[in-house]
């Protein structure tokens, strides 16, 4: 069953095969012939199944005929089939097969702009890991919701402000399919909400060797106000925003359970699907007949959380009343009070003024969480410490993985025919290790300068080009000619910078000081031009004001021709400017950015990045690759920032670019340049990220879900045991004073009293908070003897420490070699110092 399955001659048949794939948005050899097809509808859309759908039989009929046309047609079909056949990294890397199934949640993907189901950076984030997991052959499925209209299109008015317009997301021009049930109609899955079923039916995007599933719910059997529950992404209000999230994470794991996907592994990209992890531990509970804690206790270890968030307030969250609306029935299913259910998105489980958070659900039923970055995950530590009280900062469960970009998407044909000529055709389909990149050395200065020229080239042909189509579109009819048809200039130092325009991006930045911006542009002798994009939320208005701000500005004659808004950022523009722009700019306030990517995205392309340090910036930047905007002070000056950046570029970025040698080559430039590819463009590849995550998270979180289900969960059943036992007892624990061993002076003994407590069943150290430049220390002391004559009293020792005994403070914690400690048992109890 298709919904674009157009009749075609028989030498052309597969192209509906072909069209349905979305590797062909990354995998650029068909792009000539798509155009070859219907050109015009090709560069309107970039989308195959318009291309088929909009070109008349005539023309289909001729290129049936033309040989030429068929042999390209049949040297792509093998092309793919080489791709989907041939052995993949993971295949050969875990030939064992390790980690057998990986379910993906998201709110949003952003794979290309044929499927339009993205806002920003999570979704282009998520479209990138789909098609590196497609590239890298890793057994991952995607789980989404298909929205009616999507994220809004932006235009401005005359006056600069930002208007949405939600188009309708037509599933007949979509590469989309109806996903089949076994008696062959349509599958749904079904879902309680009020007391009423609602339908969700269910759709499948092919991208390579990745099947991304979508819920929709506008079937015609459902009420017309249900029909409505995937009308918008992140539109709407608070009580749709949590209907959605309980149909992507409990629709989503029924729809897994229904298609009997081998999942080890329920990976959370931000909390929005945190209700899948409570139907997991359902799904199991019914299935081996226990209750839903069991459950838990089993599922558990296989679910991953990532959070993207670098402030608490940016989580969801959710009023009691609400939540007990819509959730009641299901906490039913579950089979625990709703009351239980609500402590587990609390930090405070009985505090009754606390909403439901759902990044706190996530983080107490994934046994292992990151952030996306270094600095992320020490902000993350701090966010999350309520969850974890008395425990120290640095020991909250949440490490990291800093995110990375899919390179074949945003790398121009320059920079691919470049990188192919040094690494071959299947560089970034395998080991990144192997990638020696000082073989960047081999091309000359002159190559690596003209990279550049050609990017920065085509990005100001394009901006024309969108420029005089946002024009036309909101120009008078009878004002047709361009008022400046040759805005910008292919030869001058071009610096870009296009993400959401929110207050902490702080886009405002260089207009603090609009004077010496226009003379910064206008120069004569070293001119700059600048481009941006970018959308504000809805109800942003503090961003629309300074859109509205930069719209102004830009109307000044003097400008005009070096400075440029580009409505409706989409992928397309995203892909243009990271391939031409000379520098990157990223200004946010630190620690405000949680990653960031599109700074990632130029690198490939030959362009540099001049950025705040926070986020991926925070670990990457180094004197060589580019330039640093502060020295990484949190709460950030504005005024002084916006110095900063002007001096930055007046005195090191503009002169470095415009100081050429005899043959017009700017050699420190282009020094930077081959520094920066050589050293980031691999490392901040999303290969190396789901290395990270297959390695860190995914092989351990697959083998400890295959432990849990052996022997009928034996050990999730005694993971609960000791679980209550401790909780029973914790309060019995005392610990004693530090003593020197009277029969070995080189060690330290301490007594601790565990009440209805096994030492088996806990830990004792000693640890020593950090003290420059010495680290935290965390020493463990064994068991060394019952003593005689006392009650459930025990004798821990250890070796004395480098460091004063005064620095040492011991604790109580549980241990469990197969738990995951804090994050499955926060307990812990400190030593009274006198």
């Amino acid at each position: 069953m298709s919904t674009f399955d157009r009749p075609l001659p028989e030498p052309l048949a597969i192209l509906n095969e072909l069209a349905a794939d979305l590797c062909w948005s990354w995998n650029h050899g068909g792009d000539e012939l798509w155009q070859q097809i219907n050109s015009e509808v090709w560069d309107h859309t970039h989308n195959p199944v318009s291309v088929l759908q909009l070109t008349s039989d005539a023309e289909l009929a001729r290129l049936a005929g033309d040989p030429a046309f068929v042999a390209q047609l049949d040297s792509l079909v093998k092309a793919r089939r080489r791709y989907l056949d041939g052995p993949a990294w993971y295949s050969r890397h875990y030939p064992d097969q390790p980690v057998r199934g990986i379910a993906y949640f998201s709110m949003e993907f952003g794979v290309c702009d044929a499927l339009p189901l993205y806002a920003g950076g999570l979704g282009i984030l998520a479209g990138d890991y789909l098609k590196t997991a497609s590239d890298l052959g890793v057994p991952l499925v995607g789980i989404g919701l298909l929205y009616q209209e999507g994220y809004f299109r932006q235009s401005l008015t005359r006056d600069g402000w930002q208007q949405e317009t939600y188009l309708y997301n037509d599933p007949g021009s979509l590469p989309l399919q109806p996903l089949k049930g076994a008696d062959g109609s349509w599958l749904h899955i079904d879902t309680g909400f009020l007391c009423r079923q609602v339908r969700f039916r269910v759709w499948h995007a092919r991208i390579g060797r990745i099947q991304l599933y979508l819920l929709d719910s506008n079937d015609p059997r459902n009420r017309p106000s249900d029909r409505g529950i995937t009308s918008k992404l992140y539109g709407g209000s608070t009580e749709l925003r949590l209907v959605q999230e309980i149909a992507l994470g409990i629709c989503g794991w029924r729809l897994v359970e229904t298609l009997g996907l081998d999942i080890d592994v329920c990976h959370l990209n931000e909390g929005h699907a945190a209700f899948a992890t409570l139907e997991r531990a359902r799904a199991y509970a019914e299935k081996h007949k226990t209750d839903f804690w069991r459950g838990l206790w089993a599922t558990r270890i296989g679910n991953v959380f990532t959070t993207h968030t670098p402030v608490e307030a940016g989580f969801d969250r959710y009023p009691i009343a609400l939540l007990k609306w819509y959730i009641s029935e299901f906490a039913q299913h579950l089979g625990i009070p709703i009351d239980s259910l609500i402590g587990l998105g609390r930090a405070r489980p009985e505090h009754p003024d606390e909403p439901f958070n759902m990044a706190y659900l996530a983080l107490k039923t994934c046994a292992r969480s990151n952030g996306v970055s270094r600095l992320h995950g020490a902000v993350s530590r701090r966010i999350f410490q309520p969850l974890f009280p008395r425990w120290p900062e640095r020991e909250v469960p949440v490490g990291h993985v800093t995110n990375g970009v899919h390179i074949p998407t945003w790398d121009s044909i320059e920079a691919d025919n470049l990188w192919t000529q040094l690494f071959g055709r299947e560089r970034w389909r395998g080991e990144l290790d192997d990638l020696d990149t000082s073989q960047l050395d081999q091309l000359s200065d002159k190559q690596l300068w003209q990279l550049a020229g050609q990017g920065r080239a085509r990005l100001v042909d394009y901006a024309r080009h969108r420029l005089a189509e946002q024009f036309r579109y909101e120009t008078a009819p009878d004002v047709c000619a361009l008022p400046t048809p040759n805005v910008l200039d292919p030869n001058i130092l071009t610096l870009g910078f296009a993400r959401r325009f929110a207050e902490y991006k702080r886009l405002d930045l260089l207009l603090r000081q609009p004077e010496r911006l226009a003379r910064l542009l206008c120069n004569e002798r070293y001119p700059v031009q600048l481009l941006i994009a970018g959308k504000a939320h809805p109800a942003d208005e503090v961003g629309k004001q300074v859109l509205q701000a930069w719209y102004h500005f830009i109307q000044r004659p003097d400008v005009s021709q070096h400075l440029v808004f580009i409505e409706d950022y989409d992928i397309a523009l995203a892909q243009h400017m990271v391939q031409g722009v000379d520098v990157w700019l990223n200004m946010p306030r630190r620690p405000w950015e949680a990653s960031g990517t599109s700074g990632m995205k130029v690198l490939v392309n030959g362009g540099l990045n001049l950025s705040s340090q926070d986020g991926w910036w925070a670990e990457a930047w180094n004197p060589e690759v580019g330039w640093s905007l502060g020295n990484g002070e949190e709460h950030e000056d504005d005024d002084r920032d916006a110095e900063r950046l002007y001096q930055l570029l007046e005195n090191d970025v503009i002169p470095l670019f415009y100081t050429r040698d005899a043959e017009g080559i700017p050699r420190r430039w282009v020094r930077t340049i081959r520094a920066s590819m050589a050293q980031l463009t691999t490392r901040y590849s999303s290969n190396r990220m789901m290395h990270e995550y297959l390695d860190q998270y995914y092989l351990p979180a697959a083998a400890g879900w295959r432990e849990r289900q052996r022997d009928k969960g034996a050990l999730a059943a005694q993971l609960e045991a000791w679980r209550n036992q401790l909780t029973q007892h914790w309060h019995e624990i005392h610990i004693g004073e530090f003593e020197a061993a009277e029969s070995d002076p080189s060690a330290i003994e301490l007594t601790v009293y565990l009440g209805g407590i096994d030492p088996a069943t806990i830990a004792v150290q000693m640890v020593a908070d950090p003290r420059p430049p010495q680290e935290a220390h965390i020493i463990p002391m064994a068991l060394l003897s019952h003593i005689e004559g006392a009650v459930h009293a025990y004798r821990f020792r250890t070796a004395v420490p480098e460091r004063p005994l005064s620095d040492f403070t011991a604790r109580v914690i549980p241990a469990h070699p197969q738990a995951c400690i804090p994050a499955e048992n926060p307990l812990i109890i400190w030593q009274t110092r006198r």
